[in-house]
């Protein structure tokens, strides 16, 4: 009867994944020296059809063997080959044989089940050994398959009832096994699906709750992970790797509680100041509407200043000049309520477009737009609280717009409002 490998409980999983797996090399042999040993056969023919230069030198025997041919008839022959087959049905000679195929495929189905299970997950263990961590999940895979195959090809055992029990402990060591190198691989949901397998044969397998919980922690589910940990250590509280794994976890842990406070904090400090703010413009009588698609502004906004939290701050608003006789516009980030327009006129004139002079502190009209849509005159002078409480005008999308015209141009502007108003 077989005897099941695992891997030494002193395997190495930290090893890193970058590093490039040890060369196994015989001493003295180089890869690069000329050799006369030929891959296919050389097709003279093909040969001579290729040689352009008569007084070439002739080539090197393996190369020749590989330019004697076509791409097609080198694929063909390939796939002859198990290394490279690609094609199963295209892989026998004329007569549809192919030996080395067979002695491969006899192989497999030489032995009891646990015998060919167990062969497969040696393989496993071998290339685990050298970090290559794709050949190990496939051989793992296939030690699996072969325990689960619904058609028996293999050899009867002589004790049904070993077998049995033998079976179960491969399967539990080849799920064990290969979510090792589901971890390394980076397929750390994998991972915890082989780990969760192994556990269902044996609850009590400490390998499986490390493996899950650092795979669990890769994908930052920190409870689950802390969770396996703790149920690991439960089982073997002398764990290293464990102990370690859960360090780690609890780090994490400490850092997305601090982070979660942070924001926690953060929000209720948010809604606290949208509160005050919107109580602070209710009692000033100041209406505002938001719509779906409000401007670009960056970081302008309504505010209260210098306390945003406190109700007895000055209220800021976001202010735009438009000047809609020339198409022009100017933008005033902090517009304190204290404040009147011409407080900001005076250091915007004269603007630098208007060639004609025609804009002025004296020489200009402001207005806004009401609720309804009419037009009121907003005083120069007076404070912009004043202009937006009472609720005749809106603040919308937390932007003031103040319209400026020249006097020479106030009746043609209000004619086009209205005009624009009735149509």
């Amino acid at each position: 009867m077989s005897r099941i490998e695992e891997l030494p409980d002193d395997f190495n999983e930290s090893l890193n994944l970058n590093d490039a797996p040890p060369e196994v090399t015989q001493p003295g042999f180089d890869f690069f020296a000329p050799t006369n040993e030929i891959p296919f056969p050389i097709n003279e023919e093909g040969l001579k059809a290729r040689k352009t230069d008569p007084y070439a030198p002739d080539l090197p025997p393996a190369i020749a063997a590989v330019q004697s041919h076509s791409s097609e008839e080198l694929q063909a022959m390939m796939n002859k080959t198990p290394l490279f087959m690609t094609d199963i049905e295209n892989a026998g000679d004329e007569k549809g044989e192919n030996v080395l195929l067979d002695a491969l495929q006899a192989l497999q189905n030489e032995g009891t089940r646990s015998e060919v299970a167990n062969t497969f997950k040696g393989q496993g263990n071998d290339a685990v050994q050298e970090l290559k961590w794709i050949d190990a999940k496939e051989f793992y895979s296939k030690a699996i398959a072969v325990i689960n195959a619904k058609v028996d090809k293999w050899e009867a055992p002589e004790d049904p009832v070993e077998e049995a029990a033998l079976l179960r402990k491969l399967e539990e060591a080849s799920y064990i096994n290969r979510a090792l190198a589901n971890l390394e691989l980076g397929n750390y949901r994998a991972c915890t699906l082989d780990c969760a397998s192994a556990l269902k044969f044996n609850p009590k397998n400490v390998k499986a709750f490390y493996r899950s919980s650092l795979a669990l922690f890769k994908l930052d589910k920190v409870a689950e992970a802390e969770d396996a940990a703790a149920r690991g250590l439960a089982i073997d509280p002398a764990s290293k790797a464990l102990q370690e794994s859960a360090r780690k976890i609890a780090e994490r842990k400490t850092l997305l509680e601090r982070a979660a406070a942070r924001r926690k904090a953060e929000e209720e400090t948010k809604r606290k100041k949208n509160m005050i703010l919107s109580t602070a413009l209710r009692a000033r009588q100041i209406r505002t509407r938001k719509t779906d698609q409000p401007p670009d502004m960056e970081d302008a906004r309504i505010r209260l200043v210098p306390d945003p939290l406190s109700p007895e701050s000055t209220i800021e608003f976001p202010v735009v000049f438009l000047y809609p006789m020339d198409a022009q516009s100017d933008f005033v980030k902090s517009f304190s309520e204290m404040t009147a327009i011409e407080d900001h006129l005076s250091y915007i004139f004269p603007l630098p477009w208007d060639t004609k002079k025609e804009y002025t502190v004296e020489g200009v009209e402001c207005f806004m737009e009401t609720v309804t849509g009419g037009l009121i005159k907003a005083g120069k002078k007076l404070p912009l609280l004043e202009i937006l409480s009472g609720g005749k005008v809106e603040v919308i999308d937390e932007l003031v717009s103040i319209h400026v015209v020249p006097l020479s141009k106030t009746g043609k502007y209000i004619a086009e409002m209205k005009a624009r108003k009735t149509g």
